[in-house]
């Protein structure tokens, strides 16, 4: 295995060259390469969309943002931010509260802006809006945010729910808690409860406290193969034993967090990585343990169904309404996210 060193491409380049493309390039592992290529052809990539995968994740992501709605509408932070020289686009006509800023920005500028110190705009990557728009609550909805921080999910699913209803943002590190206090007052959300407790254990206390839910969002902690752009550091950390660590703590937390949820209930499954140890199979554990089932939903943006085998094993047809997001298909980070229906409280038996 090649040590950090030489997997750091240092070489200098000229302005041009390095035009929207990282400042050290991390080589991949050749076990990852491998996995990553096999897991491309089984979503049925093309040598072509391959090399594509690879060029992206070597370029910095694009400048999104999403408009906070609890203060200001999208038409006004879009004309205020213009005024700034910014160049912004709406890609998505039925969601104008997500904008790219299309021109380059200074180091630091993006967070630097009054209407970002005063909460107008939230800096959030598009795959990471995706699971509240697909868990769309509502203002009559008791919502858990299982694993919050730093809050961009919990301050758009605020704004989805127009500050009422009831959320309960969870983590379990005093840190990163405060982090979550600070983003969710300067958004301006006033719907939110937080809980600093290890997530299966506030699952647990809440299941004897007969507290149930209508909607849960359990956006895993995972090993982050689909933040390559923005981390790029993950290329040197990766490693499987990460990647087991991750799936049995998944399994976990959304094993206890659908315990929690109302029959008929929704939640929403997500990660940041495309490890199928990490998607696929965490959701089929929940498939084969509880009365369950996938629900069919749409995206704004273009997705690739969830695999139906991987590494000799095979999974539920169901498989196929999960969504799979590749950066090289939107010029986003990947991602990966289903929508689970609760049919009832039954465990079924194996």
């Amino acid at each position: 295995m090649k040590n950090n060193e030489n997997n750091l491409d240092q070489g200098k380049m000229s302005s041009q060259e390095t035009a929207g493309v990282l400042k050290y390039k991390y080589n991949p592992k050749p076990e990852f390469e491998e996995r990553m290529n096999t897991l491309l052809e089984v979503a049925g990539s093309t040598e072509k969309d391959k090399k594509a995968f690879w060029e992206i994740v070597h370029k910095e992501p694009q400048n999104s943002i999403r408009c906070n709605t609890l203060k200001i509408k999208p038409q006004e932070l879009k004309a205020r931010l213009e005024k700034l020289g910014w160049k912004i686009s709406q890609p998505i006509k039925e969601h104008p509260e997500i904008m790219i800023i299309e021109n380059s920005l200074m180091p630091g500028e993006l967070g630097k802006t009054r209407e970002h110190i005063l909460g107008y705009y939230y800096v959030q990557e598009i795959s990471s809006m995706l699971p509240i728009i697909a868990l769309n609550p509502s203002s009559q909805d008791k919502l858990l945010d299982l694993c919050a921080s730093p809050g961009s999910k919990t301050t758009q699913a605020a704004s989805f729910m127009e500050n009422s209803g009831t959320i309960i943002a969870n983590d379990n590190n005093i840190g990163r808690i405060i982090i979550l206090a600070a983003n969710l007052e300067k958004c301006g959300v006033s719907n939110t409860i937080l809980t600093r407790k290890d997530g299966v254990q506030l699952c647990k206390k809440m299941k004897d406290a007969r507290i149930e839910f209508d909607k849960i969002l359990v956006d895993a902690p995972c090993s982050g193969e689909g933040t390559l752009r923005s981390s790029p550091k993950t290329f040197l950390m990766w490693n499987l034993k990460t990647i087991e660590f991750f799936g049995r703590q998944q399994k976990a937390l959304a094993s206890h967090a659908l315990q929690l949820l109302k029959e008929e209930g929704e939640m929403i499954y997500s990660t940041c990585t495309h490890s199928p140890e990490e998607d696929e199979e965490v959701v089929q554990y929940l498939l084969d343990n509880f009365d369950i089932k996938l629900e069919k939903f749409d995206l704004p943006i273009k997705t690739r169904q969830g695999i139906s085998e991987w590494k000799g094993k095979k999974f539920s047809k169901e498989m196929q309404l999960c969504h799979r997001v590749y950066p090289q298909d939107n010029n986003t980070e990947g991602f990966f996210l289903c929508k689970i229906k609760k049919l009832s409280n039954k465990l079924k038996s194996n």
